[in-house]
């Protein structure tokens, strides 16, 4: 579980069990399920046999990528997913739909969208920004994340892996960072050593941004900012 100040990471494009639990036991706090078309496109019935294995504080997330608002509730409540992420080019309206009958939303947009200053308006829990062409594992330019969302809600996605995490981190300051192809050695196949040492660069970079924020702890206490707020409905005991 990801305490106030941690930057969440969340492995996606997870397709086996093997796989979900290696990410687990190596310090996710977050795996990603892709329903929509991909070469990590998974069912129904593998999805569930999985989550039915994963430490219930662990968030579990359906992609999807335009598809039936009713038919995004029936998986993720049917499965007991903790969020839909919703990849495609969803409305305002279909967001706040799904977001009042599943636990949480997390609402992605291309890096540079027009709508993502206006993210609020999806009823969405987390705002992930990625790539033009997301899943390709091409990095964007950070700066078009900047200032555009809260980065309380903000999670990075886009060509990230553990040679460039840390930088992401210290430009954006992110809730979260969500990786894919960028630990695999093969589509949809997880590398344990890249996803150990993309963990263990996203804990070092909290710690280092935890650690400047200290330094200006008394700018912090009279400002009333505290940093990263929570904990999230998925993070408290259920």
């Amino acid at each position: 579980m990801t305490m106030p100040g941690d930057v969440m990471v969340k492995i996606c494009g997870i397709t086996s069990e093997d796989d979900a639990l290696l990410a687990v036991g190596l310090g996710a706090d977050a795996l990603g399920f892709v329903f929509a078309p991909s070469p990590r496109q998974m069912s129904r019935r593998a999805v569930q046999q999985i989550v039915e294995r994963v430490p219930r504080e662990i968030l579990t997330v359906g992609v999807f990528r335009d598809e039936a608002p009713a038919r995004v509730v029936e998986i993720v409540n049917g499965i007991g997913l903790h969020a839909a992420q919703l990849h495609g080019s969803e409305t305002a309206e279909e967001s706040r739909w799904v977001a009042a009958r599943v636990p949480m939303v997390i609402k992605a947009f291309p890096a540079g969208h027009p709508q993502v200053s206006k993210s609020e308006e999806f009823g969405a829990g987390l705002v992930l920004v990625d790539a033009q062409s997301p899943g390709s594992g091409a990095v964007f330019e950070w700066r078009l994340a900047e200032g555009v969302v809260d980065p309380n809600r903000l999670v990075v996605a886009g060509g990230l892996h553990p040679g460039n995490v840390a930088d992401a981190i210290a430009h954006l300051r992110p809730r979260g960072v969500d990786v894919s192809s960028g630990v695999e050695r093969a589509p949809g196949r997880k590398d344990p050593r890249l996803v150990r040492e993309f963990v263990l660069a996203v804990r070092g970079a909290s710690g280092a941004a935890e650690a400047e924020d200290a330094d200006g702890s008394a700018d912090v206490a009279m400002s009333g900012s505290t940093g990263h707020g929570g904990p999230f409905d998925w993070e408290v005991d259920r």
